[in-house]
Parts: structure tokens; sequence; C-alpha cells
């Protein structure tokens, strides 16, 4: 069996506080244990777990009062990017609309991240384009390019927040998109879209790259509604899956 190392105290401790809140132990709202109580709980030192609190009321999970219950905040409204990565990470599923709220976010960002790309590095952006005709028909390796295409279009914007936002997706958009390039007429839409968005970075044409971005992903969220599935996460370690609802 591969070996591991064992987590450190304040990795434990934070995937356990994620994990209550996200299981509803400590739903929004409701009050932390006393300090005391919650380090034993823990099986940590208190200075561990504060450590941790600080971090928590930093990306917004929790707000610190002195001398007053610790209160779980409305993490959904109230929490920063370090919230989206710790319900990827932490949450045993996923709410129903999570991905499709996700797509749209996406649907959003990404015309204006490509046309960006496209105006400060269109030799760039088509030379990474070109690798898509050699694509094998299969799901893992559409997922690792569509990554791959992603996030150097971010780069290439010159806009460092937009590379933020999609890092705190980072292993989790592979592990959806290679469910979302399981169907041939995914893979298909997005072939279409790597030659297209091609001939407009060739020809510098920026407002065409935006134009063709926006409509292969309003056109990915119409093909994620087909799916009757729910996400759930793998104890092995695997990342994400779907699991079939039941009828």
């Amino acid at each position: 069996m591969p070996w591991s190392p064992p987590k450190r105290p304040v990795d434990h401790v934070e995937e356990a506080l994620i994990s209550a809140i996200l299981n509803g132990d400590f739903p929004p709202g409701s009050a932390l244990p006393a300090e005391r109580e919650l380090a034993v709980l823990l099986g940590v030192t208190r200075p561990t777990l504060r450590e941790v609190l600080r971090r928590l009321e930093r990306d917004g999970w929790i707000t610190i009062q002195q001398g007053k219950p610790t209160l779980v905040n409305a993490f959904w409204w109230e929490g920063g990017l370090n919230v989206i990565s710790g319900i990827v990470r932490y949450s045993r599923t996923l709410p129903d609309d999570f991905v499709s709220n996700l797509l749209q976010v996406r649907l959003d960002l990404a015309p204006s991240y490509t046309r960006l790309a496209v105006i400060h590095n269109a030799p760039g952006v088509a030379a990474l384009l070109a690798e898509a005709a050699s694509l094998p028909e299969a799901p893992p390796a559409f997922a690792a390019y569509d990554w791959r295409l992603q996030h150097s279009l971010t780069i290439a914007s010159r806009n460092p927040v937009y590379a933020m936002i999609l890092n705190g997706f980072a292993g989790f958009y592979e592990s959806l998109a290679r469910h979302y390039f399981t169907t041939a007429e995914a893979r298909s839409v997005s072939r279409a879209y790597y030659a297209a968005l091609l001939e407009a970075a060739r020809a510098g044409d920026a407002p065409r790259a935006e134009t063709v971005t926006r409509e292969v992903m309003t056109r990915s969220i119409a093909l994620w509604a087909q799916a009757q599935q729910t996400l759930i996460h793998q104890a092995d370690g695997e990342g994400w899956r779907w699991k079939e609802e039941q009828p």
C-alpha cells in the first residue's frame, strides 16, 4: 500500500471543523463549543485550535467574538474564495445547484478572460489550441487539456484574479470534466469550440473569441442539465464521482 504522511494537527482540525459545518453538526447561526471543550473533542492543544479558528475566521466560515461564543457564519454568502476550496475538499456531497451555479460563474468569466488572452497573447493561445487536434477520444485526456487551456487563458489575460478564482477549483475541475466528457456529444462540442477559438486566435479576433466562448459555455450548461445524477465524494481519495439518482 502506498504510504502517505499523517496530517498535521492544524490540517486535521481544519478538516474536522469544516466537515462538521458542512454536515450540519454546526449549522450557520449556531455557536461552536467553548475553546477548552472543543480542543479536548478534537484531541489538540488550544494554541493549535486557535490557529485554525483564526484561519477559518479569515476565510469567512466563523466569527470570533471576544468573551462570547464563536458563531458559524452563513458561509455561502459571507465566505471568500477559500470557502469554495473547503467545500470542494471536505463536503461529502454537493448541493444540487452547486455545479449549475459554478457553470454560470464560468459563463460570466470565461468569455472575458478569453478575449483578454487573445488581445495580449494571440500566438500563445493559438499554439495551445493547435494541440487539440491530436486529442484522443478519451475523457481524461479532454479533461486535462480543458483545464490546461482555461488556466492558460486566465494567465494570458494578465488579470491574476481570474487565475486565482479558477485555482480554487483545481483538481475538482478535472474530476467534473472527466464525467462531462464521457459523452461523445460533449467531446464533439468541445472539439468544435477549440477549432473555432483557434481560428479566432490566429486572426487576432478577440471579439470573436469572446463570442465563441460564450456560446460553448452556454451549451455546456444545457449538457450538464441533461444528467440525472448527483455528485458524491469518494472515501478512497479518488475525488468526486457521479452517483445515479434513485427513481
